[in-house]
């Protein structure tokens, strides 16, 4: 089993970007151009490895090689992007590992590629690379190579040490469950489950009694053996179960108008742990958008578009309009679930006027743009 912490480190000592990992301070998938480079690099690096993993590592500066983290990601989707605009797709799976001296709100992205050993290319075009184009790694660059490439297997025995080198141990373990709960997490009510005598999984939150079932807000569940953030949240509300071989989670968002707000279940991960030292994650969303009034959204919408024109043209909002502004991204949200299509593009363009202006606005604007990410691929 793989400490992730400790092969993001190996990485980042072996040397400068390879050809078999990437480093990035950022990545944007809510761009066509960031969409654009990041399917570039996964099929430059598949193509460049074809019998071993390769990595991009999200969250350093590319010059000094410092850990600054990125926001939590957990879009279970990545994969269907990847599937929809490239040919011969690798496997790749994004996880968020936590690392002690970052805020309690980042992580280290870390995307693994797994090899298929086939050729990858675009399938169709997407911003400025055309359909059919095929990338390979060229020491630390991603560039096009013409339809009569080679695959060469040139890094397997580098990418096998530094796996070796990260593998996991019971030290490592027990340091992370009693940091998670002794540490991080001294405020909160924690709990941790061992799973097969193997797997352990730690979780902190609020607790709070709805009609006899447990809820948990302020949450963070870390898988510890390889140090992988399963959820983060500070806004929405889950609900925890386990057996002796799963783990579930069933996430709730808060939505509602005019003070009259409701949770209700978006998306469900199950992790279900084998005795021969694997464990499988499924995601399913289950999410039912509520229904409001059309007159009433109308007057939201145009309402919401009006406090970002002044935000754009730096004018002082009233006190009403300050707590409008408050639930801006979750009213543009609900107007986007209820056929205002325009209502997401919008909400994307605020996004520099909310982050330059309130920072518990910009926060909510993230829950939302990471809701909508989860509705869009399915």
């Amino acid at each position: 089993m793989i400490n992730k912490r400790l092969l993001i480190k190996n990485l980042l000592a072996h040397n400068d970007e390879s050809s078999f990992y990437d480093k990035k301070r950022k990545i944007d998938l809510g761009s066509k151009e960031g969409k654009a480079k990041f399917l570039k690099h996964i099929c430059a690096l598949s193509n460049s490895n074809p019998a071993n993993n390769s990595y991009i590592v999200i969250g350093v500066e590319d010059e000094t090689n410092e850990i600054r983290g990125v926001d939590f990601f957990d879009d279970s989707k990545i994969q269907n992007l990847v599937n929809a605009y490239l040919t011969n797709a690798p496997i790749i799976v994004y996880e968020n590992v936590a690392f002690p001296h970052l805020q309690q709100d980042k992580v280290v992205g870390l995307v693994t590629i797994r090899p298929n050993g086939k050729i990858t290319s675009l399938r169709k075009n997407i911003w400025k690379y055309w359909g059919g184009s095929i990338f390979l790694r060229d020491g630390s660059i991603s560039m096009p190579k013409d339809f009569d490439i080679e695959i060469k297997d040139v890094n397997s025995e580098i990418v096998k040490a530094i796996e070796n080198k990260a593998k996991n141990n019971i030290e490592h373990t027990l340091d992370g469950v009693i940091d998670f709960m002794n540490h991080r997490h001294n405020d909160l009510t924690s709990h941790y489950k061992v799973f097969k005598e193997l797997f352990v999984v730690c979780w902190s939150g609020n607790i709070k009694e709805v009609k006899g079932k447990t809820y948990y807000s302020r949450v963070d569940i870390e898988l510890i053996n390889e140090q992988v953030r399963l959820f983060y949240s500070t806004l929405d509300e889950v609900t925890i179960a386990y057996t002796d071989d799963e783990f579930k989670i069933t996430e709730y968002v808060h939505l509602g108008l005019n003070d009259k707000y409701k949770y209700y279940p978006l998306e469900e991960v199950c992790i279900t742990f084998s005795d021969n030292g694997s464990y499988q994650i499924d995601t399913t969303l289950i999410f039912e958008p509520p229904r409001f009034n059309k007159k009433t959204l109308h007057h939201i919408y145009n309402s919401n578009n009006s406090l970002i024109e002044k935000l754009k043209n730096k004018i002082a909002l009233n006190p009403s309009e300050e707590k409008d502004l408050q639930h801006l991204p979750a009213t543009y949200l609900i107007c986007f679930l209820n056929d205002f299509t325009e209502a997401k593009t919008k909400l994307l363009e605020a996004k520099p006027y909310l982050k330059a202006t309130n920072q518990s606005v910009y926060k909510s604007y993230k829950e939302s743009v990471r809701i909508l990410r989860k509705v869009k691929y399915n």
